[in-house]
């Protein structure tokens, strides 16, 4: 997955979810956060960040924030519309027979349902941003929605069809993901009833590159 334009820029500030403030060439500009987490580990004034030129002259702000360099650990990819893209991409190599994005199952809209030979596979993708000591966490805020979906997937996968969990590690060198319990209870109890079911998870490690990311190896979860 590429983006078109990448500029540098330093973060000042994140008024509310949806943009911040930023130093760019030496000019404070607004620009939008592709990320309502609350990503408060990373967003800390004076932080370098990655910013992507819009395409749309119509919009307000001119630039997405699509990534911000962690002490101690380096570039961390917080575009919450990357994941999804790059699994996509890589399910794409993965010789299935069709691959249906958004796909509406019971209740929930799951992130890509996929055919072979004739056996359907529900799979979920989850963006991992938040790392601590060097191991992932998911969420890093309360999921209602995350919880649904991984109760859709215990219940489907008990009537044949073949589920799946993917935690895109948006960052590099973090090998596995842990349910961030202290933030979300519920989300770690659906999780371990999901894989008591037979929901396959798995950890999708990225490169993450000055205008891109990419899917670079599978660990089991």
């Amino acid at each position: 997955m590429n983006y078109k334009t990448i500029l540098d820029a330093t973060f000042l500030s994140r008024p509310n979810r949806f943009i911040a403030k930023v130093m760019l060439e030496g000019k404070e500009e607004t620009v939008h956060v592709k990320n309502t987490g609350r990503c408060k580990e990373l967003l800390l004034p004076g932080a370098d960040v990655r910013l992507e030129v819009s395409d749309n002259p119509a919009r307000k702000t001119k630039y997405d924030l699509v990534a911000v360099r962690k002490e101690g650990l380096g570039w961390v990819n917080i575009d919450s519309q990357a994941p999804n893209k790059v699994v996509k991409e890589w399910l794409e190599t993965q010789g299935f027979d069709a691959i249906h994005p958004e796909f509406s199952y019971g209740k929930s809209r799951i992130d890509f349902a996929m055919e072979k030979a004739g056996q359907l596979y529900l799979l979920e993708v989850k963006g991992c941003t938040l790392e601590v000591n060097g191991i992932g966490y998911f969420p890093d805020a309360p999921t209602e929605r995350g919880v649904k979906h991984l109760q859709e997937l215990t219940q489907a996968q008990q009537t044949g069809v073949r589920c799946e969990v993917a935690f895109v590690i948006q960052m590099e060198g973090i090998t596995e993901v842990r349910p961030n319990v202290d933030t979300h209870p519920a989300f770690g109890e659906a999780l371990a009833q999901a894989k008591a079911a037979g929901v396959k998870v798995f950890f999708l490690l990225c490169r993450v590159g000055r205008d891109s990311l990419d899917i670079v190896d599978q660990r089991e979860g």
